[in-house]
């Protein structure tokens, strides 16, 4: 039982960070269009990739790649698995960068942060992880706490731009419940992330071939920021995932909302209202009753 408690609190602290990370991911995203010509979300996703990629790369040679653990079980499987996350999470970044550029940050955040009901939603289907009632209330508060916050109007959003989003999460959501069984495979967290960063470069290049911009010294440092920030959501989750179950995690999630907040405040000057102060609260008050049930279970 503390064993359990203790991966489960890892869990939530990598994600925390995770958050943090992606929060920083989204600022500097959105900081790209402030100081330039347009770039298309395929650019972006590029270079998002290729700092990742690069951090990848030195902590997976620091780590020694002879001594990775490739993971237990059927190699097929191992394989598939990963390629299965791989081709999720580039499907994921392409439609938020989307999004954000075609719709309201706010809207096109709370589209992506579906992603927690879709891990949750898989790892019950794919892995057969047990997911109560309390838990399944829980998301839809935090779920609920989102909305207060951002205020999406849906019905005045475009269409593509919108099924963009609402892919973006649920794609996330299936790539992280691949992390998540991968985890339970033994494969190695490094080798995961490295993984990804690389097939979501490849995937990009034949779109630059078609929509390429030049870029300023500062869209280029914007997205260098972008990917290092990608980084440390990226290795973060795919240890909260390999740590603990969705399903005991997945609504602390929602602090990225949080920490994107802080970061509009700071970099843009954007002050919460009322209504998305009640959405923070609710937000925390779901993530720590659904961890407290958790150790219960």
């Amino acid at each position: 039982m503390e064993h359990r408690v203790s991966q489960t609190g890892r869990g939530v602290l990598c994600l925390v960070v995770s958050a943090f990370g992606f929060a920083l991911m989204g600022m500097f995203v959105r900081m790209t269009d402030l100081h330039g010509d347009y770039v298309s979300s395929f650019q972006k996703s590029f270079f998002r990739n290729v700092v990742a990629l690069a951090l990848a790369a030195a902590m997976f040679a620091k780590g020694g790649g002879a001594r990775l653990n490739f993971g237990e079980g059927p190699a097929a499987r191992r394989w598939t698995i990963l390629l299965m996350r791989a081709t999720f999470g580039t499907l994921g970044i392409f439609g938020n960068f989307y999004a954000i550029g075609k719709i309201d940050l706010a809207d096109a955040m709370m589209l992506n942060k579906l992603a927690p009901f879709f891990t949750v939603l898989f790892s019950w289907f794919f892995i057969q992880e047990r997911l109560t009632l309390r838990q399944a209330l829980c998301l839809a508060g935090a779920f609920g706490g989102a909305m207060l916050v951002v205020k999406p109007g849906l019905g005045a959003m475009p269409l593509l731009p919108a099924l963009c989003g609402l892919g973006s999460g649920l794609f996330a959501g299936a790539a992280y419940a691949c992390v998540r069984e991968l985890g339970l495979l033994k494969m190695d967290g490094r080798f995961i992330v490295l993984f990804f960063s690389a097939f979501s470069c490849l995937a990009s290049l034949p779109f630059l071939v078609f929509d390429w911009n030049p870029m300023t010294a500062k869209q280029v440092l914007c997205l260098a920021g972008a990917g290092a920030g990608a980084a440390l959501g990226q290795f973060a989750i795919t240890a909260a995932y390999r740590f603990a179950e969705p399903r005991r995690i997945a609504a602390f999630d929602y602090t990225n909302i949080l920490f994107a907040a802080l970061l509009g405040f700071l970099a843009f000057g954007q002050v919460p209202d009322a209504l998305s102060w009640c959405g923070f609260v609710l937000i925390v008050a779901m993530a720590l009753l659904m961890n407290r049930g958790a150790r219960r279970n």
